[in-house]
Parts: structure tokens; C-alpha cells; sequence
């Protein structure tokens, strides 16, 4: 393998731990700072969620098909290969689930800081919004786990 395909291989594994690991963590201090009930709290980790969504998985999915398409022209395969072509459809998928999940997160965040600014309780839009943010996520990260599956594995679809 020439050091170019390894250089862009390593860029592509970096993207997707970036994707899964950002995805991941966000849930969770979302969901936690959720449970804790505190406009405050909620306020400050959805000011950090924004920024971390923004640095790291914007950047990451921008990457990911550029350095996918590299990968396959690098190493020759099609991107009509079935797995290539499953892996893309789940990725347009995920980012499905992600854009909506985007606008939910500044929606929480200033939500969330009306409320802590004001000294009164989380709005009932904010459960909503949450109760929505919360149910894309699932399949945002079945998505991209499938993706891992199908780009470790790589199997005959058809």
C-alpha cells in the first residue's frame, strides 16, 4: 500500500472515530445534563454540544466522503460496489437524522438559557424537542454503526 492511500486510510479512520466518539459523547452530556432538570446546567451543555457538533462532526462529515471517494479510486474499487453504495444511501440517512437534530440542539440551548435567564421552568417545547432529538439519535447511531460494519467487512450484498 502506498503511503498516500495509508495517509488518506488514516484521515478516513480518524473522520469516522470522530463521527461515532462526537456522536456519542454528545448524547450522553445532553442526556445527563437533561436528567439533572436544571435550565442552567441544560443551557451551558447545549452551548457546548453546539460548538463540538460544529468543530468536530461538521468537519468530520465533510471528510468523510471526500476521503472515501480518495480511498476508492486509490485502491480501485467502484463506488457502485454494493457495500460502498449501502454504506453511502445509511450515510445520507444518518445525516438525515443529523441536520434536524442540529436545529433541536440551538433550539434546546436557547430554550434552555430563556429559562435559566428568567429563574422559570423549562418550557413544555423543550420536552418536545427533546423527546424528537432524543428518538433521531437512535438511528443516527444505528446508521453509523452499520457503516463501520459494512466498511470493516465489506460483504456481497447482491
Amino acid at each position: 500500500m502506498s503511503n498516500y492511500v495509508l495517509a488518506i486510510t488514516f484521515v478516513h479512520i480518524v473522520g469516522a472515530a470522530v463521527l461515532l466518539g462526537t456522536g456519542i459523547g454528545i448524547a450522553f452530556f445532553m442526556w445527563m445534563a437533561n436528567r439533572s432538570g436544571s435550565a442552567a446546567t441544560i443551557a451551558q451543555t447545549a452551548r457546548t454540544v453546539v460548538i463540538a457538533d460544529t468543530l468536530f462532526t461538521a468537519t468530520a462529515v465533510v471528510v468523510q466522503p471526500i476521503s472515501g471517494a480518495a480511498l476508492a479510486w486509490m485502491t480501485g474499487y467502484s463506488l457502485l460496489e454494493p457495500w460502498i453504495l449501502a454504506a453511502l444511501v445509511l450515510y445520507g440517512l444518518v445525516g438525515a437524522c443529523w441536520l434536524p437534530v442540529v436545529w433541536i440542539q440551538l433550539q434546546l440551548r436557547d430554550l434552555a438559557a430563556t429559562a435559566a435567564a428568567s429563574g422559570t421552568p423549562l418550557p413544555a417545547r423543550y420536552q418536545q424537542l427533546f423527546r424528537i432529538w432524543f428518538a433521531l439519535g437512535w438511528p443516527a447511531f444505528a446508521g453509523v454503526l452499520a457503516i463501520f460494519v459494512l466498511m470493516v467487512w465489506r460483504p456481497a450484498l447482491w
